[in-house]
């Protein structure tokens, strides 16, 4: 059975994005871009919501070649690999292959999915992840918190709900970026 994860870079404030909708302020060094490369080694499956899918379609057609810094090739290899679905209601067609656009967010084909995977699977995106969140469908957490306070932007967790976490591992990098994993607690 798949663990359903959810991975988000955040500020010291609990923000995914700045007030523009930018990531720039997000630290990506080699270390930590080794880091979280490996980390999707194990996925077999991303669930995005449509904003996270339009960042992250860019992976279909990076340029993979020899310039590019290995880790950069393994993680386009691994992205191309994986089954991908969108949740949008908007989105007229998947840019990417081995992607699915799905209209509602439905729990129990999750959970379906889930039992019938072997691979874990990560959701993208806020509003997606609060979703699986109220639904009882998350196993797990990645943060890694950015040594920044934005101040205000799209916040990484929910506001209204409530989950109980036991800490599996953390990680501290160079850069200040730490890495905290967690569990849900049932």
């Amino acid at each position: 059975m798949a663990k359903l994860i959810y991975p988000v870079n955040l500020s010291l404030d609990g923000y995914m994005e700045d007030e523009r909708g930018e990531l720039d302020w997000s630290i990506s060094d080699d270390e930590t871009y080794a880091f979280w490369t490996g980390f999707q080694r194990t996925i077999g499956t991303y669930l995005y919501g449509r904003k996270m899918y339009e960042s992250m379609v860019y992976w279909e057609t990076a340029d993979a070649g020899a310039a590019q810094p290995e880790t950069t090739r393994e993680f386009a290899q691994i992205w191309r690999a994986a089954e991908k679905i969108v949740y949008s209601r908007t989105l007229p067609a998947a840019a990417s292959a081995k992607t699915k656009v799905e209209r509602e967010f439905d729990p129990d084909a999750i959970r379906r999915l889930k039992a019938s995977s072997d691979a874990d699977m990560t959701i993208g995106g806020p509003e997606l992840a609060a979703s699986a969140m109220s639904a009882g469908l998350l196993d797990e957490c990645h943060l890694r918190l950015n040594p920044i306070v934005l101040g205000g932007g799209k916040r990484a967790l929910p506001d209204s709900l409530r989950m109980r976490l036991e800490l599996l591992g953390e990680r501290r990098f160079r850069s200040g970026v730490v890495h905290l994993h967690y569990r849900v607690i049932v």
